[in-house]
């Protein structure tokens, strides 16, 4: 079929018998209000899957149906076409040559968008067409903002060089500072930051230039590498940007503020300390996406969740969620929050800082400086007549004394514990000089956890494990490991070439009992620990991480990674 003459692709499908002529007269009304794509209307209405129908456009247009997911993406082609073209036609630019061009394209039957293009690029096109959703994420994914942010850090740094008396303050208080290159500047790496599911953004001065790092999925990554002399102007429009003071360089300080970045309202946390070279900043990025938090997200085994969530039920007690920085600690509270919140019951939470809003708790944020600390708000808290209490961090002697009295006397208290394991947090809470009665009778539950990296489903692939790697989970699977297959990522545009692509949480649960209880009034720690582990056997952070392997959502090489931090 020419492609330069008219499609009727409802009237195809109808002929072909994949859609109905009711159908069609419906999708056609739904697209006069919308406006979209009758393509695209259909798929919304679930009267074709977008697969059936791509199937059904490549055979009648004889264009090929392409994977773009898999198709290797050249920058410096795809950006031959602007960005706003790009998004406008839903297309991207896959070959380029003295010929022609190699298009892909979520709508092959948009004549006009065609003929647009073939000017503009003066080319011959190539169509292939592709899935919409696929195409939209290599859209984002491929006008990424790096060059822009190389090319704004190099005007800042070339204004600044131009008079090195300039008066920051002014420059970034004035009226025009919406348009100074400092804030074009920072609004490209937010942008970027956003597209690219980063978690946290550093900014670190180094003894001739500044870098700029995105952390995504646990792993750190360089954006760019600018000169040194742009830091003071960028650490300085954040200060102002969360209300610090601008004028002391010497002490860390924390703050926060929200910005709207690709119609997403996002909380910024942000942390500054000095280095011998200037103030390095990190900002935290929590994304209020409307979504809620829920049990169920976790990723918990069926088993475990039913446990947790009969605890969470209880009307007294500890439960401990207990990890490194940036293992979900947080994420896990607020599902237990929301899944505890009602008319019913009074929730306070003590948090440094509070990082998301709940409708309907009571957050309370510590502020050391005019001593409120968590102690305070702790046993300021309790008079409030609550009946489940968030307390952000056992921190020290005081804090979890307070806590675990409270949780003696009728409140169900929630908290988290910087332990490698569930097994030895009742043993650090003792070790912080709380006594050991207490801990025994208070304790309810302690959940260790920890995030594991998910491979790529656009580029998994088998894979053999080494030797090694054979050696580590034979302690796991004993004679099973040759019944088991295994896979890694190739590394693909869609994960940016680490084979991974997102993380979800493993778990543990240590559940007190009488035996325990006894065990930990017991001098002796190891008999605490010796019973804890066996209570827990088969079902340890390294047994879950062992788990994913098998079930083919991770690597080898990653479970190890996770297992080497908590063990011995």
């Amino acid at each position: 079929m020419d492609i330069t003459r008219k499609i009727r692709i409802g009237d195809l499908l109808v002929q072909n018998q994949i859609i109905t002529q009711e159908q069609l007269v419906s999708a056609l009304a739904e697209q006069k209000k919308t406006g979209r794509q009758l393509g695209r209307t259909l798929i919304n209405l679930n009267f074709v899957n977008e697969t059936e129908l791509l199937n059904f456009l490549s055979q009648q247009l004889k264009i090929p149906f392409l994977d773009i997911s898999q198709y290797p993406r050249k920058p410096e082609i795809i950006k031959r076409l602007s960005e706003a073209l790009a998004r406008r036609f839903r297309v991207l630019l896959l070959e380029y040559n003295e010929f022609d061009v190699l298009l892909a394209m979520a709508d092959p039957t948009d004549l006009m968008g065609l003929d647009e293009l073939t000017r503009v690029l003066k080319k011959t096109i190539r169509p292939v067409v592709v899935r919409e959703s696929d195409l939209l994420l290599a859209i984002d994914q491929s006008y990424r903002r790096t060059d822009e942010i190389d090319n704004l850090a190099e005007q800042l740094r070339s204004d600044m060089s131009e008079d090195d008396n300039i008066d920051l303050n002014l420059l970034l208080t004035s009226a025009d500072a919406a348009d100074a290159p400092v804030v074009k500047l920072l609004k490209s790496v937010f942008e970027d930051a956003v597209k690219v599911r980063v978690s946290d953004i550093h900014i670190e001065p180094q003894e001739h230039k500044l870098y700029i790092r995105f952390r995504v999925d646990g792993v750190l990554h360089q954006l760019t590498e600018a000169d040194l002399k742009i830091a003071t102007a960028l650490v300085l429009r954040l200060k102002l940007m969360s209300g610090l003071d601008i004028s002391e360089k010497r002490l860390p300080q924390d703050g926060r503020f929200q910005i709207k970045v690709r119609q997403q309202s996002v909380d910024v946390r942000i942390s500054t300390m000095p280095t011998i070279y200037g103030e390095s900043v990190v900002m935290r990025l929590l994304i209020q996406n409307g979504e809620g938090f829920s049990l169920e997200k976790l990723g918990m085994p069926p088993e475990m969740l039913a446990r947790f969530r009969k605890l969470l039920h209880r009307p007294d007690g500890m439960i401990l969620v207990t990890g490194p920085t940036g293992s979900g600690k947080t994420t896990t509270l607020y599902a237990a929050l929301s899944e505890l919140n009602s008319t019913a019951n009074k929730i306070i939470t003590v948090e440094d800082p509070v990082e998301y809003r709940l409708p309907g708790i009571n957050q309370v944020q510590v502020n050391e400086k005019i001593d409120l600390d968590f102690a305070r708000v702790l046993r300021s808290a309790l008079r409030q007549d609550p009946d489940i209490v968030l307390v952000g961090e056992m921190r020290d002697h005081e804090t979890a004394q307070i806590g675990l009295r409270a949780a003696m006397t009728g409140h169900l208290v929630l908290s988290t514990l910087h332990t490698n394991d569930a097994a030895s947090s009742p043993i650090r809470l003792i070790d912080m000089g709380v006594p050991r009665f207490m801990v025994a009778m208070s304790l309810l539950a302690v959940i260790a956890q920890r995030l594991v990296r998910v491979v790529c489903a656009s580029c998994i692939q088998p894979a053999i494990p080494e030797p090694f790697e054979q050696t580590w989970l034979k302690l796991e699977l004993g004679d099973t490991l040759d019944q088991h297959s295994f896979v890694r990522g190739r590394g693909c545009t869609q994960c940016n070439g680490t084979g991974y692509q997102g993380r979800v949480g493993i778990y543990e649960l240590l559940e007190m009992n009488t035996k325990l209880t006894d065990a930990a009034n017991n001098h002796d720690t190891h008999v605490f620990i010796k019973l804890a582990r066996q209570q827990m056997a088969g079902k340890t952070l390294r047994s879950n991480a062992v788990a994913m392997v098998v079930a083919k959502r991770t690597t080898v090489a990653e479970a190890m990674r996770i297992s080497n931090q908590f063990e011995e």
